[in-house]
């Protein structure tokens, strides 16, 4: 009885929450005076809170020999402040019923707390605390190295196809920071003294270059008059931020390369250069990825795994980002079956969508794709927050968390058709063969 009572609540939930996504999103947003820049969503359907920051922020704006700054502070900032005692921040929040996480972009890093709705005050008060007084200093300096150079390599050096990504990236770029990853270097880590992370932290973590996004059970006046309190008072910052303007140069040849891994089976990655985020192009080739590899009855799939039996897996992922990204195809070959084999499988795939208009069908169910992945992206209040700080940060308009569908609906089956012709060329693109050691051509001499 139990059980089927929950179960029903849960549904309820899951309900409310869709019927709410399908409506318009209601938001509020303001400046404080030190340049902080607010977004508030009230939605008293259930009694939980979102508190978000963005800031704006990623590894872009690092430098070649300090990476994997903005990804250190993700983690140094949970240190806590000369309030909150070194290891209390997690215990604090889980304490009151809530959740917490932050993630790190080339191009901004995020914090969330989700909260019981009667807990507003405790997330602002935390958000504020690190936003006006981080504690950095040597034994969290030291705890945080340790644990980030832990992640790199449990997540990139010691697994499977873990520097695919890395690997890709530094041959897509040449002059442009998107050429290393958000993790960085460990090696610059260890080398970065405390003044050098003092100052990243006065540069960009200050309440004008930041946005504060919340989303959930508040009464607007309320939320308001307890921003004042807690960050009215957080001065603004003084420092230059550094933003990259080098623009990355138009690809006139392909570049191939291969790598060698601990792996079993071979890989094919193609990644081409695309335009930024918001651009109309970029729009078209979104709905070109989602065509090529969203679910079992995509082009690649239905093709490489089923038809063929090339690949074991395969997919295909638009890097969307502020300034212009790479659209990339990821192959991971069958057993017995050759890089070369399979880099000939998806060359096909992609020419067929620069050669070939997809049909009615195709972009009927294209266009429901997509309206289904936009409306699912604003189920639950802490998606709400971060995608109306995400519309406001990089693209200067926060009530595309409304219309932006449109955008992708106005996108005709020519436009999608256009614009592989325009970027999915071979002389705009970087092929890399991620193969196991075990096929290493012997060096001579040895």
């Amino acid at each position: 009885m139990r059980k089927k009572m929950a179960l029903t609540i849960i549904l309820i939930v899951v309900l409310i929450s869709t019927v709410s996504a399908q409506t318009k999103i209601n938001f509020t947003e303001y400046d404080l005076d030190n340049g902080l820049h607010v977004i508030l969503h009230q939605d008293n359907t259930t009694p939980i809170v979102a508190v978000t920051v963005m800031y704006h922020v990623g590894s872009k704006n690092e430098q070649a020999d300090r990476t994997g700054f903005a990804h250190f502070f993700e983690h140094l900032m949970f240190e806590g402040s000369p309030n909150i005692n070194r290891g209390e921040y997690f215990k604090i929040v889980q304490h009151a019923g809530g959740e917490l996480n932050a993630n790190t972009s080339f191009d901004r890093t995020f914090y969330y707390e989700v909260f019981p709705s009667n807990q507003l005050k405790l997330g602002l008060w935390l958000e504020s605390e690190r936003m006006l007084q981080l504690k950095v200093d040597s034994t969290g300096v030291e705890t945080q190295r340790g644990v980030v150079k832990e992640e790199r390599s449990q997540s990139l050096d010691n697994q499977p196809y873990g520097k695919l990504w890395e690997e890709t990236f530094k041959r897509a770029y040449t002059v442009h920071p998107y050429k290393w990853m958000p993790i960085g270097s460990a090696q610059y880590i260890d080398e970065a003294t405390i003044n050098e992370f003092m100052e990243f932290y006065k540069t960009y973590y200050v309440p004008d270059n930041a946005v504060l996004s919340i989303a959930g059970d508040i009464n607007i006046n309320e939320t308001k008059t307890l921003i004042e309190k807690y960050f009215a008072e957080i001065p603004s910052g003084t420092k230059n931020i550094y933003v990259p303007t080098v623009v990355e140069p138009e690809k006139t040849a392909e570049v191939r390369d291969s790598v060698y891994d601990n792996v079993q089976l071979p890989a094919v990655v193609h990644a081409y250069n695309i335009p930024s985020l918001g651009s109309e192009d970029y729009y078209a080739i979104d709905m070109l990825t989602t065509l090529l590899s969203n679910g079992q009855s995509s082009k690649l799939y239905k093709t490489l795994v089923d038809k063929e039996q090339k690949a074991l897996y395969v997919g295909a992922f638009p890097a969307g980002l502020e300034d212009p990204g790479l659209f990339v195809t990821v192959g991971i070959a069958n057993a017995g079956v050759d890089a070369s084999s399979l880099d000939e499988s998806i060359d096909e795939i992609i020419e067929d969508t620069r050669n070939d208009l997809i049909t009615d069908s195709e972009y009927k169910k294209l266009r429901n794709q997509v309206e289904s992945q936009f409306v699912n992206s604003n189920t639950t209040v802490a998606g709400i927050a971060e995608n109306l700080a995400n519309y406001y940060m990089f693209y200067d308009d926060t009530n595309l968390i409304n219309n932006e569908l449109d955008r992708y609906l106005k996108v005709s089956k020519e436009d999608i058709q256009k614009a592989a012709q325009k970027y999915l060329k071979k002389e705009n693109r970087v092929v890399l063969y991620y193969l196991p050691n075990s096929l290493k051509p012997i060096e001579e001499g040895k």
